[in-house]
């Protein structure tokens, strides 16, 4: 035996990929909540549950998390502010794979309100329809992606013939079965009226018939494809409203029967055949026999057509009673009623039958006595109540129990108030007042109601005070009772006294009979409302605002049951606002945090001073039990660990001391005061604060006595600092060169060293000195690093060439200057004997050149190198020691505190959630700069802070700042836009950029040249064309991106849309971004902040890259991606879903071998519903496991590799709840892009032209940027931007061809007469914008290919595609790793050049050279690509070739990148050099 519940919660477990559940008023618990619980420890399935509260609103988290689930549920009783809140969000629903399964009991009032906002509504009466219904609700709904209602009454157990649980997933996934026209009538299996497998029996009542192609019947419905027509004329090619969703309930109705054997009836007919009186039946409505009666039951409830009503009605018929069973409904008509009404006046008749409208509570009320007297009645226009009156009973509301373990905090109030205690949502107001009584805006009503009556009786005895036949004593009452009106005892006596002479008194007056009819509010009450924590959800809509910004004598308690230990396990996205810290905003609400269970004392101290305050009055109130029958034990227990952790603080705030000037604040949290300090040492934004400014801590967490200590203990440290500075040490000028920051975190340190040992140190940049100043100083340490090809970084390069015209002169300016150089480089990145020399250049030639100057060292040169154990700390080790021993402080023992390096870590936790200080830096006009840690913010939001560095030597020689511009990147997912969008994007290219934009490798637009007071209305202009900059950079995922595939016009856009859901569905939270850009204000002040669901404030360790591919072309190079999708079609061709890749990434650091680039590894296969929550799951794991301390070995890959490739996956398996599927075979053949003409599978057409290295600009005789804004302005399709920087015009409609092609030649854009070697060719952008770039590369990468492809021609290759690519630097954002042939910048005019490949990015190449300039490139190429015309394989790719031939070996994994390298045996770099 089953319940309907159980059956449902079954179905919907096994179902489902998301189930919401509502959680009912405690001490109430979801029944739904325990068939899940037992079918987790038995069920392999896993779904993601999540609990809503009663009063929170469900609607948010279906939306939240329904647009990327295959299927969700949601499980509730039929609750009216339940029902409420979903219709709210009903529009929005409707269009989600959603279930709504919905218990109800004896009454459809609530839930009928959603009958007109949802696709399809589906009612059963039985625990066996409820369990058939939920199987074709979640098939309905999966399928057609839209939502069902799914009514079900619960108040019977019977045998349920449920289905199998390894059958529930195949059957939803099946294929989709075609629709017939007739109404289920598929040969019986699955009719209504008479089919032959109909629960009813009767077989052809309504013409439904067996045969394949039907029969006309009574009414002449037929089940052939477009029906006859029948006696009542009606045809089935009449198409109503509804028409075409019922085909769609048909064909899963269908599927359903096929499965399960047994009828799924949109109604079910009882009765007589030809009936004088038809009942429309909806509800719980039992079987009754009468003569000349038919029954019909409803099943499907929308949608409802006209033309089934009418077949389900005879001509025979000459009254109809619509039987629902409703409590109440608002309106005189039913929607039903309606409708049959609208129904029965397209029958074109003599004579109409008459409809009743009958209301019934009661099945019991539905006996054939009832029916006989209601036959017997009259015809009557209004509605009536079928039954005695005896049941108005049943409309009695249910006075709602109160839990055990909250009268603890109800008892406290009466103790303290006693008979002035008034709780305004009191359940026992309900027999009186009906439920709305408890609920707490109603109480709001009445308290607002009570105190606007108690002023009148204030207004009105003051009145009768200046009545002149008011006699003295009655005056003197009048005059006690105003001025003790608020006192809590002497109102009530003397109010009693002034009621009394008032009812004595021959006084005739009508203010006193208003006095009197007012007598209640004489006593001064304390009003309080007590609600729960789901205020807390909501607080800016919620009862709780409300009350408030009231500004009423109103006192809240709000009670929170969650649990300590089970406080991470409700909806992360619906996450619980401090209710405290928002009314503590509002700044006159009297605020406390307390826990009977922990403090009783400050439990009556808070509710006392409530009572007191002048004002609304908030006290949040913890009682920890997940159901009534816990234990006090447990509840103590619970609460110890909230209150000792932190995570529930004891607490008061009152608003009139701050207005005193005394602080409002008071903690009563012992455990928090006691861990204070322990507190502050943890990870955390404070610790942050501390650490930089250690004085914080001591103002938190220190008394009086402790800071005069420590006062006393600088001033005793001071008093030896200028001992030790007396001691004649001369001062100590510490100067560095760097471009990364190590030199000058190296320089730092040893300033900060000097001064904790006494000295007097000073810091600045190399070139801040002149060779006069310099020649002044007397011990001047230098740190310098290397830039390039051993030349000094940018801030040292105008002292290094003064000091060399100087020495050119012969001079000697520094005979007083005393020196030594550390010097910071690695040497290996010039691996080559002859490049040695470059190793520490800019370190050896200052150290050489001082000493040619007249300078004399203080200590030899200390070298640090990056290959060393500890990088160059090993040789700092030795080098500092010997400053000291110069300055005489090296016995000096100094316990050294530094503080830790602020990291991007420090940052974003500090940040805000991307907020940082950038609204203030956009304000500063003194720069054209941001501050540098909001530089590294604004990558979140898409922007990088880059200068002109053609120009950086020329501006600081001029004394001025770098020509600071900005870089904005977009975020397009999939890489498609509108011709609108496309115009704007040109449009801010010239009105703030530098006239060009480049499409990206990420397949999106790039702009470069914004400064700064142009960046926020670039980005508004952006916004408003409907795309936006967020996430576009940063560690977050950045823009997913997917295939272009013109051919198959109907799978781009499944997999378009796939990739725009998976990007949607990883995109941060914070309202940051909008504040900052758009002006959006924030609410409530801080009270209300971000919560990132997914990031967390520290966001991922590094940014996370997402590709979508659909073989046979692998054109987003899926496998450099952290996570691919490989689409996976089946025979019919429609997508199946997708081969899951992960740790691809092609970043690396020359000369450091523990980064490498990695191709990704294929870890199964998933269906389009899983996608984004596997792509969340991934990138969660990263989240989590990912290398925080090393950002250069935070990438996926390095997890993957450091965890292991199966641990990860478990992982991953482990947080999806299911394994993923094995993966399925595909092929991949090329990574680039297909060029010209094309036509899709829907005869529109497509043309791929070709942009080198996506820039976008007019040059002479080649106006691409004219050309493409003017075809934008007559194109009615989309453009696809590819990760090959390419450009797509897709959509063309026939006619419009010759037009656009016009165009193309106009500004010869259609011009392919390339070689295959520059189509195949990409670039990133290096110089003169990327602040990271080593060496050129778009501006040429163009001229190499001129030089290199004429060898190709020579070798008769002109047409044969060589995939060639180059970075400036070996973060790799051209994905160089995968190429054939590539180059990777080092230094100006050199690369490491690598090769072997793969042609469809399926294998990393590898480095042949470290170190090569324009002329050793093409002494390389020429003969390798002359033999490689002359000995390649047939079909055999270049990538191939040169691994066959022996000139590389082949990478098969990323950690083996780096072995083997420099070629192999007679190619090998040193024996070619011999």
């Amino acid at each position: 035996m089953s319940s309907a519940t159980s059956s449902v919660a079954r179905v919907a477990y096994l179902a489902s990929d998301i189930i919401v559940d509502s959680r009912p008023t405690l001490p109430s618990t979801s029944q739904f909540a325990k068939e899940y619980s037992s079918l987790s420890a038995t069920s392999s399935r896993r779904p993601t549950i999540l609990s809503v509260p009663l009063g929170g609103d469900p609607g948010s988290t279906l939306l939240r998390n329904g647009s990327a689930a295959g299927l969700i549920s949601f499980t509730s009783s039929a609750a009216a502010q339940t029902v409420i809140r979903l219709v709210l969000d009903a529009a929005e629903l409707s269009s989600l794979p959603l279930v709504l399964h919905l218990a109800v009991k004896n009454d459809l009032s609530e839930v009928l309100l959603l009958r007109s906002a949802v696709p399809f509504f589906l009612v059963s009466r039985t625990p066996q329809q409820a369990h058939d219904n939920s199987l074709l609700a979640s098939r309905l709904a999966r399928t057609e992606k839209k939502a069902v209602v799914h009514a079900f009454y619960d108040a019977k157990n019977d045998s349920v013939e449920e289905i199998p649980e390894s059958d529930v997933q195949p059957f939803l996934l099946s294929e989709k079965l075609p629709s017939t026209n007739g109404m289920n009538g598929q040969n019986g299996a699955n009719g209504h009226n008479g089919h032959a497998k109909a629960a009813n029996g009767t077989n052809g009542v309504n013409g439904h018939a067996k045969a394949a192609n039907g029969t006309n019947g009574v009414n002449g419905h037929a089940n052939a494809a477009n029906g006859t027509n029948g006696v009542n004329g009606h045809s089935a090619t009449v198409v109503s409203p509804g028409l075409e969703l019922f085909r769609l309930y048909e064909r899963a109705a269908l599927s359903t029967v096929v499965r399960i054997r047994c009828a799924c009836p949109p109604l079910s007919v009882h009765g007589s055949s030809e009936p004088h009186t038809v009942i429309f039946g909806l509800g719980d409505i039992p079987s009754v026999d009468i003569d000349g009666v038919s029954v019909i039951s409803l099943s499907l409830l929308t949608p409802l057509l006209t033309s089934h009503i009418l077949d389900v009605i005879p001509l025979s018929a000459s009254r109809i009673i619509i039987l629902e069973q409703l409590h109440r409904w608002n309106t005189k008509w039913t929607p039903l009623y309606l409708e049959l009404v609208d129904a029965l006046h397209q029958r074109e008749v003599e004579q109409r039958p008459h409809i009743q409208s009958v209301y019934f509570s009661d099945p019991a009320q539905v006996t054939p006595l009832a029916i006989l007297k209601l036959l017997q009645v009259a015809p009557s226009s209004a509605p009536i109540q079928l039954g005695s009156t005896s049941h108005s009973s049943l409309l009695s509301p249910e006075v709602p129990h109160t839990p055990k373990h909250e009268l603890s905090y109800t008892k406290i109030l009466s103790h303290v108030f006693g008979e002035r205690l008034e709780v305004s949502n009191s359940p026992a107001l309900v027999l009186k007042q009906g439920a709305i009584a408890t609920s707490p805006e109603f109480a709001l009503g009445r308290v607002r109601g009570q105190l606007d009556q108690r002023n009148e009786l204030i207004r009105s005895v003051q009145k009768l005070l200046e009545v002149k036949e008011v006699g003295p004593e009655l005056h003197k009452l009048c005059s006690q009772w105003v001025l003790v009106k608020d006192d809590d005892i002497k109102s009530r006596s003397v109010g009693e006294e002034l009621i009394t002479a008032l009812e004595s008194s021959k006084l005739s007056s009508p203010i006193t009979d208003r006095i009197l009819s007012l007598r209640a509010h004489f006593p001064t009450r304390s009003r309080w409302i007590i609600g729960s924590d789901a205020w807390s959800y909501d607080l800016g809509a919620s009862g709780l605002h409300h009350a408030i910004a009231s500004g009423l004598n109103i006192n809240i308690l709000i009670i929170d049951t969650l649990p300590y230990t089970s406080r991470n396990s409700a909806d992360p996205h619906r996450r619980k606002q401090d209710a405290g810290l928002y009314a503590m905003n509002h700044g006159d609400v009297y605020v406390a945090s307390v826990a009977v269970y922990s403090s009783y004392a400050q439990v009556l101290q808070a509710v006392m001073e409530a009572d007191r305050h002048n004002g609304p009055s908030v006290v949040l109130a913890y009682l920890p039990y997940q159901n009534e029958d816990a234990p006090a034990l447990e509840v103590l227990k619970e609460t110890k660990l909230a209150v000792d952790a932190g995570y529930w603080p004891l607490y008061r705030w009152d608003p009139v001391k701050e207005a005193q000037g005394k602080e409002p604040f008071t903690l009563d949290s012992d455990a928090v005061k006691n861990d204070l300090q322990q507190f502050l040492d943890r990870q955390n934004h404070l610790s942050q604060l501390v650490r930089s400014k250690p004085e914080l801590a001591t103002e938190l967490v220190s008394s009086l006595g402790e800071n005069v200590k420590e006062a006393r203990r600088r001033k005793a440290q001071q008093a030896y600092d200028d001992l030790v500075v007396s001691l004649d040490a001369p001062p100590l000028v510490v100067l560095y060169a760097s471009d990364g920051g190590t030199a000058e975190k190296f320089a730092k340190r040893l300033a900060n060293r000097g001064k904790t040992r006494g000295l007097s140190t000073s810091i600045g940049t190399i070139d801040s000195m002149s060779i006069d100043t310099l020649s002044q100083e007397e011990y001047v340490a230098f740190v310098t690093s290397v830039a390039g090809q051993g030349e000094p970084p940018q801030n040292g390069r105008t002292l290094f060439k003064a000091l060399n015209a100087a020495a050119l002169r012969g001079e000697k300016p520094f005979s007083k200057l005393r020196y030594s150089v550390f010097a910071l480089g690695d040497s290996h990145y010039w691996p080559r004997p002859e490049d040695a020399h470059y190793y520490n250049k800019p370190g050896k030639d200052l150290d050489a050149r001082l000493e040619q100057l007249g300078g004399e060292r203080f200590a030899d040169i200390g070298l640090g190198d990056d290959q060393d154990a500890d990088g160059p700390d090993t040789g700092y080790k030795v080098w500092e020691p010997l400053v000291w021993k110069t300055f005489g402080v090296d016995s000096i023992e100094v316990k050294e505190a530094e503080p830790d390096p602020i990291t991007n870590e420090h940052i974003k936790a500090a940040s805000g959630y991307l907020r940082g200080t950038i609204a203030e830096g956009l304000e500063d006009t003194s720069t054209g700069a941001l501050d540098p840690s909001d530089t590294q913010l604004t990558k979140f939001h898409g922007i990088y802070q880059q200068d002109d560095r053609d120009i950086r030597d020329e501006r600081q020689a001029q004394g001025v700042e770098p020509a600071y511009s900005f870089m904005i990147r977009v975020r397009t997912p999939g890489g498609v836009c509108t011709s609108e969008q496309w115009l704007q994007m040109d449009r801010i290219a010239d009105e703030h950029g530098n006239g060009t934009f480049k499409i990206t490798t990420r397949a999106t637009f790039q702009f470069h040249g914004v400064i700064k007071r142009h960046l926020k209305p670039s980005i508004q202009e952006i916004n408003k064309v409907l795309l936006d900059t967020l996430a576009a950079c940063g560690d977050v995922n950045r823009n997913v991106i997917c295939s272009a595939i013109p051919s198959l016009s109907r799978l781009h856009a499944q997999v378009y849309n796939f990739a725009k859901l998976v990007s949607a569905h990883l995109l941060p939270r914070t309202t940051a971004y909008h504040e900052i850009w758009l002006d959006k204000k924030m609410v409530a002040g801080e009270a209300v902040k971000d919560f990132e669901p997914l990031y967390g404030e520290f966001y991922l360790p590094r940014k996370f890259k997402i590709a979508v591919a659909v073989p046979p072309t692998n054109d987003v190079d899926v496998f450099a991606n952290d996570l691919g999708f490989i689409a996976i079609v089946n025979e019919q061709g429609e997508l199946a879903g997708f081969n899951v890749t992960i740790g691809g990434g092609m970043g690396a650091t020359h000369g450091n071998k523990k980064t490498y680039p990695r191709i990704a590894d294929v870890i199964g296969f998933c269906t389009v519903e899983q996608g984004p929550i596997v792509a969340e799951k991934v990138m969660l794991t990263q989240r989590d496991n990912g290398n925080r301390a090393d950002r250069k070995n935070a990438r996926l890959k390095y997890t993957i590799d450091r965890m292991g490739l199966d641990a990860f996956k478990a992982d991953v398996e482990s947080r999806l709840g299911y394994p993923l599927a094995p993966a399925r075979p595909y092929t991949f053949d090329r990574n680039i892009d297909d060029f010209g003409w094309s036509t899709g599978d829907d005869g529109r057409h497509h043309v791929m032209l070709f942009i080198e290295n996506g820039r976008i600009q007019d040059e002479p005789e080649r106006d691409f940027k004219t050309g493409l804004r003017e075809i934008a302005k007559i194109h009615k399709g989309t453009f696809r931007l590819t990760a090959n920087q390419h450009i797509m015009i897709s959509e063309i409609s026939t006619e419009d061809v010759p037009e656009i092609k016009r165009i193309l030649a106009k500004y010869k854009l259609d011009n392919l007469n390339h070689s295959g070697l520059r189509l195949s060719s990409s670039a990133c952008v290096a110089f003169p914008t990327c602040g990271l770039a080593m060496a050129e590369s778009e501006r040429y990468l163009p001229v190499l290919i001129d030089k290199v492809e004429k060898i190709c021609e020579e070798n008769g290759l002109r047409n044969d595609s060589i995939v060639m690519r180059m970075t400036g630097c070996p973060n790799g954002c051209a994905r160089p790793y995968v190429a054939e042939v590539a180059f990777v910048g080092k230094a100006p005019g050199s690369y490491s050049m690598l090769l072997g490949g793969g042609y469809y990015g399926q294998r990393l190449n590898k480095i042949y050279r470290e170190a090569v300039t324009e002329p050793e490139i093409l002494a390389i190429l020429e003969p390798m690509i002359k033999r490689y015309a002359l000995e390649r394989n047939e079909g055999e790719h270049f990538g191939d070739f040169v691994i066959r031939a022996g000139y590389i070996a082949p990478t098969t994994s990323g950690k083996e990148w780096y072995d083997r390298t420099g070629g192999e045996g007679q190619y090998r770099e040193a024996v070619a050099a011999a």
